[in-house]
């Protein structure tokens, strides 16, 4: 929990991850490739005092997330959304059985999202049925432009990926992060673009997609698919740090998410460990968007607590403490909240 001027927010971190990008676990250059490329995000875009040696950042290990997230940063929860990457990283870059192991010694901080790639046909949908099972999966995390032998990237409109949208859908995983943000190298940057989060979002109206770093650099391609789909919600990860580098283009962001898909749908992420909760958390309490930029509204406390937590709480079932919850209100009037459910209503009453 992070208290300031008599405020207190409930913190759940909905996109982390527990890596090794050592050399010895590097299959190819494309291992080094992948993890320099999340080095100079994190350089490039952190205060000075947060950034990492780079050695530190190769692999954190679990005592250090632990410490980075739970004693240090604020955080009550948070969800690993691991990256498998088996073309570039001997044991895969997120570190499945270390980061569930966690999950099983600390359930009430944190939840084990799993993966799949729906080019593996039959023998992934096997899989996942079995991961499902073993790791208690709510959610998963895809990276649609994930290399996979001769393929360099995927859509979820592919046939294939639908059979295994409608396996999530029988299995109860109901949360569905898909990477739509920015290239990390050596991937393609048009295998993460966001119009199939249009198509899957209006066939799967009973899963919630969130689509993490929402589409930057397509943040407006997302909101215009976002504020027509309920149940399509903006994850801030790689988001987050421009409220330091750039603060006026988080403001902007900000500003139009809040304007498309409303305050109930933005969730909090620190991308761990690309960079880590603390200061994110603090400069975000104190965030206001700029008074010159009228055309947005402001960042209200009861916003902050919703972006920071409660959003991601309510996704995932994680109980928040009754003094930090927030009364329920009416829907709001930005997108066809209800939409589904209230014409399914005048059908069966016809």
């Amino acid at each position: 929990m992070y208290s300031k001027d008599g405020n207190d927010y409930f913190v759940v971190d909905s996109h982390i991850a527990l890596w090794d990008a050592r050399e010895e676990n590097q299959r190819n250059i494309h291992g080094k490739q992948f993890i320099d490329c999340f080095y100079d995000y994190h350089r490039n875009l952190s205060p000075e005092t947060e950034v990492w040696t780079y050695e530190d950042y190769l692999y954190q290990g679990g005592a250090r997330l632990m410490k980075d997230l739970f004693q240090d940063g604020y955080v009550d929860h948070a969800i690993f959304q691991p990256a498998y990457l088996n073309e570039f990283y001997n044991t895969g870059f997120g570190q499945s059985e270390e980061a569930f192991a966690l999950a099983e010694a600390h359930p009430d901080k944190l939840t084990y999202n799993h993966n799949f790639d729906p080019r593996n046909g039959e023998q992934g949908l096997d899989q996942l049925r079995a991961d499902a099972e073993k790791y208690h999966l709510k959610g998963v995390k895809l990276y649609t432009a994930e290399w996979h032998g001769e393929s360099r990237g995927y859509k979820l409109t592919d046939p294939w990926a639908y059979r295994y949208l409608e396996a999530c859908r029988e299995l109860g995983i109901k949360n569905i992060h898909v990477h739509k943000g920015p290239t990390i190298r050596p991937l393609d940057r048009d295998a993460f673009d966001v119009a199939d989060i249009d198509n899957v979002a209006t066939d799967f109206t009973d899963l919630n997609f969130v689509v993490e770093h929402v589409g930057l650099p397509r943040l407006e391609d997302f909101c215009w698919i976002a504020t027509q789909e309920p149940n399509v919600y903006g994850g801030l990860a790689v988001a987050m740090p421009f409220i330091h580098s750039r603060p006026r283009y988080f403001a902007q962001i900000m500003g139009e998410l809040l304007y498309w898909i409303g305050e109930d749908r933005i969730l909090f992420s620190s991308d761990y460990a690309i960079w880590t909760p603390k200061w994110l958390v603090e400069k975000f309490v104190d965030f206001q968007i700029p008074a010159d930029m009228t055309e947005y509204t402001q960042l209200t406390t009861d916003i902050k607590r919703k972006v920071l937590g409660l959003n991601a709480a309510k996704l995932y079932d994680i109980e928040v403490p009754a003094a930090l919850r927030l009364p329920v209100a009416d829907e709001t009037a930005t997108g066809p909240r209800g939409a589904d459910e209230t014409v399914a209503a005048e059908l069966q009453n016809a």
